[in-house]
Formats: C-alpha cells, structure tokens, sequence
C-alpha cells in the first residue's frame, strides 16, 4: 500500500531554504578563516583571501534577505503557545524519543531556532555594517568598530551553533530531512511529530 503524504514545504520554499544554507556555508567559512588563522586556509574557497573579504559582506546580505522572506511566512507559526511550554517542561522525555503535547507546525525546539536565528541575523547584519569597508566603516570610530566586531563574532558563534543542533535534530528525526528535499512528509509522520498540525493539513482526527 503506497504511503500517504501530505506536502510540508513548496519548491520555492525549498530553494529559498537551501539559498540560506548555502550562504551560510560559505560566510561560516570566511569567517572562521579571518577568526581564526588555522583555518585561513578556507579563503581558498573563493579564490584569494582579498577575494573572500570582499565577497562575505555581500554574502551575508543575500542571506538576510532570503531569510527575511523565512522569517514573514514562517513568523505566525512560530509564536510560543501552550504547548509549547509543555514540551520545554518534558524535554527529557523529548529527548528520549517521546512526544509530547499537541505540536502545531513546529514544536517548542524548532520555535527557538527560528527566533535565534532571528536574533543572531539582525545582530550580524547591525554589526557587519558597522565594519564593512570601504562603504559604511569610516562612519564610525574605531572603538565602536571594535564592539561591532566583537559582536559580530559573538553572534556568528552563537548562530554556527544553532546551526549545528539544527542539522542534527534534522537527521535524528528520521524523515525531516525529506521535507525539504522533496518537500513532503508521511501522514505517520506527521500525526506523530505535528499532530495539530497534520489535523489543520487534512482534516482529520486521526
């Protein structure tokens, strides 16, 4: 019997995504080469370190905006609910594979990336101006380019972070990686992962 599937996330939603993971990979890269000299090797990704140092600013602003579009569909299905406060009080349970509560389109977890992401971007994006040369820097004097670089690598740790939790909880949730590959998730999945959601979807109960 073929598996029923309901659609998670459209194609444009996809690529959108993928825009964003793909920007992020590389700025996660520059960054760290001009962080930290052991890995300055990685400005050889984008062909000169000069290169890699005009390139990244521009990269961070193609991923803000791509995330921007994320952030206005997604914003409404992202505000904490009840259910959510039930599944932070019962995250070892969580952890140990259980589910809990009456999860909407994204349960508690997912919900807290999405508003560190959120809040990681906007410090990234005030601070990255601040020290972007040639065109916004001599604006500002050098102590408060030093904060904002502080910031930035502050805010670009915490986000590689998130990052990171965020791909794994996607790979031990068998079946998530699918919906933004092909864009689609099992109705099992669904009413065991989002059962509030999977009833808006469809309709149904069970």
């Amino acid at each position: 019997m073929k598996e029923k599937m309901i659609q998670r996330y459209s194609a444009a939603e996809r690529v959108n995504h993928w825009i964003v993971a793909g920007c992020f990979l590389l700025l996660a890269a520059s960054g760290l080469a001009f962080f930290y000299p052991p890995f300055f090797w990685l400005t050889s990704l984008f062909g000169t370190p000069q290169l890699a140092r005009i390139i990244h600013p521009f990269l961070g602003v193609v991923m803000v905006l791509a995330f921007a579009r994320q952030f206005f569909r997604y914003v409404r299905h992202n505000l904490i609910d009840k259910e959510d406060i039930k599944w932070l009080k019962s995250v070892k349970q969580v952890m140990g594979g259980a589910e809990v509560g009456d999860t909407g389109r994204y349960n508690a977890g997912q919900k807290g990336m999405f508003w560190v992401m959120t809040g990681c971007l906007l410090l990234l994006l005030g601070s990255g101006i601040i020290a972007w040369r040639p065109y916004f820097a001599q604006n500002f004097p050098i102590p408060v380019i030093r904060i904002a670089l502080l910031v930035h690598a502050t805010a670009a740790v915490g986000l590689i972070a998130g990052i990171v939790v965020h791909v794994y909880a996607a790979i031990w949730v068998k079946g998530t990686i699918r919906a933004m590959i092909e864009g689609v998730v099992s109705h099992a999945w669904a009413k065991k992962h989002h059962p509030r959601w999977f009833r808006e979807m469809t309709g149904r109960n069970r």
